[in-house]
């Protein structure tokens, strides 16, 4: 095994580059992974876009979190996983030929997803934001922003019984979306009528649930109108591009509940993903249909470039590696 790998580097404001640098060596409670493959994610894109606080150039590997691969070494005092395994992991530096993970910090892939990509980080981050909205049979459920969050969470909603109204402006999401179990779609143009459309699929007094997973403000405006009194808002989207402002006085006589439905804690998020991965063994959603691009580890920029513009057919990019 060489000493030195390829890893993508982003080197300034919308800029990348592939460069050589040494392959880490797994210390006590360490794990060295050799990648198969990063996913892109939405949250990354300040890094990319650039910003006044973000130093140039990032680490090699960053800001990839979503990696899968196989165990390549173990650290000392290293149990529960062996060399050879597949796992999903969380990390930092996963645009690259190898990363280091914590033995704490992993699940293992089963053999019946062997050749599947699987980002498991946001996988489970799906599934944690389904758990934390706590939908119940029978309930309507306003889903505003249906990418690849929300195909699976419509597609679990789906099956816990509720009726779910995808929203969104690609009509490509909303034909994934209906495939998924989505009962009815509304496409997001105009505030006035996607409300009053949503109005009469769900009744005058509105959704039981409403799920924000766009990271936008005027969609957030929409999740106050659409949710009835009593009901819950759930927060799903990346809200990372300034301050955002809501209707207090709206939400206050409602008296609704809101959710930020994002996990902090590792151990969370490791059980979002184990459940990830048990709900795609089940095929409760189509994980392979959900990534829609591919692109080596020198197309970074392409890959944030299509994730920026999303164009048609875009729902989920990866970085594929090879050694």
């Amino acid at each position: 095994m060489s000493e030195m790998m390829q890893a993508a580097v982003i080197t300034g404001p919308g800029e990348a580059a592939v460069e050589l640098v040494p392959r880490p060596e797994p210390q006590a409670g360490e794990v060295l992974v050799a990648l198969e493959g990063c996913g892109v994610c939405a949250s990354n894109l300040p890094l990319w876009q650039g910003r006044s606080w973000f130093n140039y150039p990032a680490l090699p590997g960053a800001p990839g979190h979503e990696g899968w691969g196989r165990v390549r070494a173990l650290g000392e005092g290293v149990q529960g996983v062996r060399i050879g395994d597949r796992v999903t992991f969380l990390s930092y530096n996963a645009y690259a030929q190898y990363d280091l993970v914590r033995d704490d910090a992993l699940v293992k892939i089963p053999a019946s997803l062997d050749g599947q990509p699987f980002p498991g980080e946001p996988v489970g981050c799906a599934m944690n934001v389904f758990r934390r909205s706590a939908i119940e049979p029978g309930q309507t459920v306003a889903l505003i922003g249906a990418g690849f969050l929300g195909a699976i969470f419509t597609a679990l909603a789906t099956a816990r019984g509720a009726h779910v109204i995808a929203i969104s402006r690609r009509g490509f999401a909303l034909e994934l979306a209906r495939r998924c179990g989505a009962e009815e779609t509304v496409v997001l143009d105009e505030h006035q009528r996607v409300m009053d459309r949503v109005r009469q699929l769900a009744g005058e007094r509105g959704c039981d649930r409403v799920v924000e997973a766009t990271g936008h403000q005027w969609p957030l405006d929409l999740a106050g109108e659409l949710v009835r009194e009593g009901g819950k808002i759930v927060i799903a989207g990346y809200h990372q591009d300034g301050l955002r402002q809501v209707n207090v006085q709206l939400w206050n006589w409602k008296g609704i509940d809101v959710i930020n439905a994002h996990e902090r804690d590792p151990r969370v998020y490791l059980e979002g993903m184990r459940a990830g991965i048990a709900a795609v063994e089940s095929r409760m959603f189509p994980l392979k249909e959900l990534i829609t691009h591919s692109f080596g580890l020198d197309e970074l920029g392409r890959a944030y470039q299509a994730l920026e513009g999303r164009p048609d057919g875009f729902l989920k990019g990866m970085i594929r590696i090879e050694h």
